[in-house]
């Protein structure tokens, strides 16, 4: 009786737990592909799951920040979908690479050319943006997610820090400290390669010169091996020839 309560209590436990979580897991969210750094660029996936068990997501708007408008957003071809870029003018012009922008993307919506995103599935869409602020820990992208049957689902709740987490939150993209290199530390990268290698050159030099230590020994140690066996040969030869005396003279008493 006791062991049946257990298991009970246990299965009870489980689907508590499963409930607490699939709100968290299911929602649209982000997350960069690498490393998002502060001052960088960077390849994030809006992730899109179905929830919904009669109907398809077919159409997906995400709007970019205005607090800190990006300069180049670059949404990556997704088979089966079209992109659509909306651009407005950002409150303060924008300078990259020494060129100032007066035009910056707004939202990216996806609409589906087919089936879309059918349930039990899930669906990335890539898309390049930078160069990422500086002066901010995250970036909040608001996004709305619409399905084949006309329901719509509007993922715009910000996330407060110390509060749960809203019934439909926003994707939130968390970016971390500034590398040296503000496109993706690709100066690091090449000096990287370059220690990468120096280093494989010093290895080949020490493991050639290791391999001529080593020949050298080898010769060594061969001849050294060579004597021995002349030395073992010549004792076992003598050794043969007194047994055999010894036999002899035995066999003649």
């Amino acid at each position: 009786m006791k062991a049946s309560r257990i298991a009970a209590a246990g299965a009870v436990s489980g689907i508590a737990v499963l409930a607490l979580s699939a709100p968290a897991f299911a929602h649209v969210s982000v997350q960069p592909e690498g490393t998002a750094a502060k001052g960088g660029y960077a390849v994030v996936d809006f992730k899109v799951p179905n929830e919904r068990d009669n109907a398809s997501t077919t159409k997906l708007e995400v709007s970019f920040p205005t607090d800190h408008p990006l300069a180049s957003v670059m949404p990556q071809p997704v088979p089966g979908w079209k992109a659509e870029v909306t651009k407005a003018k950002p409150a303060k012009p924008l300078e990259s690479h020494g060129k100032q922008i007066t035009e910056v993307v707004s939202k990216v919506t996806w609409t589906a050319d087919g089936k879309g995103v059918e349930p039990g599935y899930f669906q990335k869409f890539p898309v390049s943006i930078g160069a990422l602020p500086e002066d901010a820990d995250q970036l909040v992208f608001k996004a709305i997610q619409t399905y084949s049957n006309k329901e719509v689902v509007r993922w715009i709740e910000v996330p407060q820090e110390g509060q749960e987490e809203p019934e439909t939150p926003a994707p939130v993209l968390q970016l971390a400290a500034a590398e040296d290199d503000a496109h993706g530390a690709a100066g690091s990268s090449d000096a990287k390669a370059e220690d990468t290698g120096a280093d494989a050159q010093n290895t080949a030099a020490d493991a050639s010169a290791s391999d001529s230590g080593s020949g050298d020994g080898s010769d060594t140690t061969a001849r050294v091996l060579g004597i021995v066996g002349i030395v073992v040969g010549a004792a076992g030869v003598g050794y043969g020839v007194l047994a055999g005396r010894r036999r002899d003279s035995g066999a003649a008493a």
